[in-house]
């Protein structure tokens, strides 16, 4: 008689994670989501783990909750996984200040963001068709420019 259950948030092979206040600015988490979107898990947390940034090692956190998120949740294979979508928002200001000279005052805005990772399990068919039809490409791109190198 309780309450039916939640639907998902989202597909049968996502698991999701999401990390609130964490202390740099929006832009700055961005260099670091962008880095990881569209790799597989195990690069993406080498890539990470490698980083000189110091927010790498929040969203490598992060990165770590979602995989646990599908592997325990959702069932999912973690050899499969890769980061299907990494995205970051704002989230509070402080605002602070410093007192400058003629009696002005400098504003000092100390911002938080927050960054949500979106983890897919892939199969490994579709990711085989994916290369083949890749390398197809770029054959008949090296076979289009060997023609016209010919005819010139």
């Amino acid at each position: 008689m309780g309450k039916e259950q939640n639907p998902r948030r989202v597909a049968d092979n996502e698991a999701m994670a999401k990390t609130r206040m964490l202390r740099t600015s929006p832009q700055k988490l961005n260099l670091v989501a962008a880095m990881i979107r569209g790799k597989k898990v195990e690069k993406a947390l080498a890539d990470l783990t490698f980083s000189k940034r110091r927010i790498a090692g929040d969203v490598k956190k992060c990165l770590q909750s979602a995989i646990a998120n599908a592997e325990n949740n959702h069932n999912l294979d973690v050899d499969q996984l890769v980061v299907a979508e990494a995205w970051v928002g704002k989230n509070m200001v402080l605002k602070r200040g410093r007192p400058r000279a003629r009696g002005r005052f400098g504003k000092i805005l100390k911002p938080f963001s927050e960054i949500t990772i979106k983890v897919r399990e892939i199969d490994a068919e579709a990711e085989a068709a994916k290369k083949a039809a890749k390398s197809q490409k770029r054959a008949a791109a090296t076979n289009q420019a060997a023609a016209a190198e010919e005819l010139a």
